[in-house]
This record gives structure tokens, sequence and C-alpha cells, in this order.
């Protein structure tokens, strides 16, 4: 069986006319797709589509779109008054709210009004789609299609096999979003899916700092942004989806793992939602927010009142970058120590106090400073307790000379962007591995979904394969947590020297 989707006749159903229905059939409709809308409220569908004609007639004013296009699109956009009017359709997609029940009696209601060889999606972004089609007569044609909102926007689409989903179904799916102008990927019926599972290292990790008190909520934002390009920090990025919609969903897919540990939620994190501060819509959260909405930032800088040192005792002497920072910031790099001066370590997965205790260092004037990054934006540093405060910020003072910010946490392997980065390119070699999608389409997704500098897999590269593995090597030794071991995926890559993206 097959189904062609390029076919000119094409019909798509879209059930329920939300503000996701209603993206989903504006971009079948400027695919060339003919689109027809239902909705259980009585005249929902119409509306839909009247909002729809609207947006496109916008988009033209504004130079977007041809008069062509509008009329276009226009003239395939097409209401179902009740579920049996989608009887034609080839492909049907159900956008209703999130409850199993409810997409179960809809499936079933569906699959007596269409065709046999009718596709039947679902756009759920939590819930198993083997779950859904359980009941059915014939599962083998019931997907996942689950696009991120706003759908025009985002080009990314999950396609979404179950064990039962025949191959003909994901290849016409993928087609169909081709066809719809997204970037299709294809992802197995996991928990979270690809997106929304990937998307937890950054959080869970984030929060794991924080827990530990290595680090403000500010600092670990400020880091993730300026040295690592992300466009938001973890906290940032909850605050924005709302905590009340993000720990629910880490629970998911907690549970949905079996508690593995790389997965596991944050008591901090739970409190927030028990006290109903769920970020940017109630006006607190990880941020207050004032009364324009803006946050309230308490800043992540460090920012010393000493003379800076004229000489620093560099222990790496190899290490050209962190060599060069000192050039560059006019102070004189000794290779051998005078004992006196601030001694710098640049240390990949350790903390300062175990490069102190490994090396026999002054803990009193040893200075940890992460080069990861954009160092030029940020520099992060950190002592070992016992630590004197003055040779630090004589240290702190020659940085800041070089222009970058300086963001001065606790003691902590990893420092905040090895060990983010690091579990965030771990769980994305996990995901390869274990075939939730292929390598590529993990960095895909993730680019494309979260808007993430680079993808987990590339992320790994970036740091470099060898150091990411290192890092979480070094954290799971120095914590005992099993959370931070790394990914046979990574592992392998790293011992061959290859690239994380390398395929198996």
């Amino acid at each position: 069986m097959t189904l062609d989707i390029n076919r000119r006749d094409l019909a798509v159903g879209i059930v329920g006319t939300g503000a996701m229905g209603r993206g989903i059939a504006q971009v079948t409709a400027q695919g060339g797709i003919k689109a027809v809308l239902f909705d259980a409220a009585e005249g929902g569908a119409a509306k839909a589509r009247a909002g729809i004609v609207d947006i496109l007639k916008g988009l033209a004013a504004k130079g977007r779109l041809t008069d062509a296009d509008v009329a276009s699109a226009e003239g395939n956009l097409a209401v179902a008054d009740k579920l049996e009017d989608l009887e034609g359709c080839h492909v049907v997609v159900e956008v209703v709210f999130e409850n199993l029940d409810v997409k179960r009696k809809l499936f079933g209601e569906l699959e007596a009004v269409v065709a046999p060889e009718t596709i039947l999606a679902s756009n759920t972004s939590s819930i198993r789609i083997a779950s859904i089609a359980r009941s059915l007569k014939h599962r083998e044609r019931v997907c996942g299609m689950h696009y991120f909102n706003p759908v025009p926007l985002m080009k990314l689409v999950e396609v979404i096999r179950t064990a039962d989903t025949a191959p003909w179904v994901v290849d016409a799916m993928v087609a169909l979003g081709k066809r719809q102008t997204r970037v299709p990927v294809v992802v197995g019926d996991t928990p979270g899916f690809l997106v929304n599972l990937g998307g937890t290292a950054i959080g869970t990790e984030g929060l794991r700092i924080h827990q530990e008190g290595r680090a403000t909520v500010s600092q670990i934002d400020a880091v993730m942004r300026d040295t690592c390009g992300f466009r938001m920090g973890p906290f940032e990025l909850m605050d924005l989806t709302g905590i009340d919609v993000n720990f629910p969903a880490r629970n998911i897919i907690y549970e949905g793992f079996f508690h593995d540990r790389r997965m596991t939620p944050s008591p901090y994190h739970e409190s927030l939602y028990a006290a109903g501060k769920f970020g940017r819509k109630t006006g607190a959260g990880w941020y207050d927010y004032d009364a324009k909405g803006a946050k309230v930032d308490p800043g992540a800088d460090h920012v010393p009142s000493v003379v800076p040192a004229t000489s620093v005792v560099v222990m790496d002497s190899h290490n050209e970058k962190l060599v060069s920072l000192v050039v560059s910031s006019g102070a004189k790099p000794l290779a051998v120590d005078d004992g006196r001066s601030p001694i710098l370590v640049a240390p990949v997965g350790k903390d300062c106090t175990t490069v102190v205790a490994e090396r026999g260092l002054d803990r009193r004037r040893t200075v940890a400073v992460d080069l990861t990054g954009d160092i030029a934006r940020r520099l992060t540093i950190m002592t070992a307790p016992g630590a004197d405060d003055l040779v630090r910020d004589a240290a702190a003072a020659i940085l800041t000379r070089s222009g970058a910010k300086v963001t001065l946490i606790k003691d902590s392997p990893g420092f905040i962007a090895q060990r983010m980065c690091a579990m965030i390119a771990n769980l994305g070699c996990e995901m390869a591995m274990i075939g939730i999608a292929s390598a590529a389409d993990v960095d895909t997704a993730m680019t494309l979904g979260l808007n993430y500098p680079r993808g987990p897999l590339a992320l790994a590269d970036w740091l470099g394969v060898r150091n990411c593995h290192e890092t979480l090597v070094q954290i799971q030794a120095i914590t005992g947590d099993d959370r931070y071991r790394p990914s046979q995926w990574l592992r392998r890559r790293a011992l061959l020297g290859l690239s994380a993206t390398t395929p198996e």
C-alpha cells in the first residue's frame, strides 16, 4: 500500500481548530493541499477558516505573499460541518487537547468514517502514539505528526512511528511535511519524542547546578548565553514556556524512562510549581518580572575592586589559550611558582579542589578558569574552599582587562558551560544510539525545534569529543552520580577520535 502525497486531489483533514490546528491548516493550504477543518464546537471551523484567511491577507499587506498566493491558499481551505464530512480525506491530523481518553474516542470515531487506507495522525506532544492507536483495527496507518507552535514559523515536524506503523505511512508523512514546507524528522514513539526529550538536559542540569549551590540562576543563564551561544539560559526558558508546563513534562519523561538519573527532576522546580510561580505568565518564577513584564535580573558579573596582579603562575603553560589570555590582559605569565602570584589552572571536568589536591598546589592562590566557548565575552572562575579572596580578585581583575565579563561561582566539577554542554551532548548521543532518531535528525530537530546554536552531537564536536567524554567521566567520579555516565555512543567516538555525528 502507498499514498502519493503529490496527487493533485490530496485532502488533509484537521480535527481541532485552536492555534495549532489553524497553523497546520495554514501551512497545508499554502502547500497547495486541500485542508478540511473540523471542530466539535459549532461554528468553530468556520471561524478558524476566516481567521486563517485574515492572517494570509495580513501577510500579503506586508509584502510576504502575493494576492494570488492568498487566493490559492483560501481556495484550499474547506470546512466540515460533521466528522463524517472527512470521509474523503487521505490524511487526518488530530489536534485536540491532551487527554488520552478523548483522543482514543476520537480515533475510534474517525476509523468508522474514513477509508481503511486513510492515514490517522496525532499532533500530541506528550502521549504515546501507540496508546492512542491501541484499540483500533488498523493500527498500521496511525502515526504522530508533531508540529511546533507557531506552526507557520517553526519549520520542524516530528513524524512519530510506533511499532505498528507501516513504513509507507512514515514515507507518506515525511513527504507531506516537505510539501507543507516543514522539515520532517522521523522519531521513535518514546516519552517526549525527540525535541521534548532532548530538551530536558539543559533544564535538569541547570537545576542540578543551582540545587548544589554552585551558581545562581542568573549566572547559569548568562554563561550559557555568552559563552555557548544559546539564545536563552535554562531558567529564562523555563519561565518563558511556563513552569506549569515544563515541570509536569519533566515528570512524564522521568517516569517514562523508569527513573533514569539523567532525567531526574528537581525539588526546587517542584517548589515553584506548588507555589503557583509559573514564570512570565504569573509575574514570578525563577525571576521576578516588573509591571511591564520585564525580567528583574540580579546580574552575573563579578567586578573586583582590587589592583590587578602583575604576574600570574600559569601551571598549564602548554595551554596556549590560557597563556594568550594572560598576556593579552597585560600580566606576565610565569611557568614556575614564585610563591606569591595567583596560580591559574584550566581543568576539564574537574573542580578546583581536585586539581589542587592532585598537583599539590597552594589552595589559597589557585584560581580555576573555564576556557570553554566564547571567552571574549565571559569567563567563569572558581576557587577551592579556603582560598584567599584578595588573591582571587587580583586574578579576576587581570581577566577583566581582556574585555570579558567575569562570573565567579562556587567550586564545581566542569564549571557551568562544560557540565551543561556535556549533558546536552550526552543525551543527544544516547538518543542516537538507542534509535529514537538518526544522529543527523537529532541535531536537526534540536536546532529547529529549540533554536539551539548547534545540535547535541555537533555540540560534542564543538567541545571536543574527548573533552566532552572526559568531562562526564570526571564529574561522575567526583560526584558518584550515575546521571553523568557517558553514553556508549560518545565513549566509542571519543576513544576512536571520531566526530560524535559518525553513524554506526
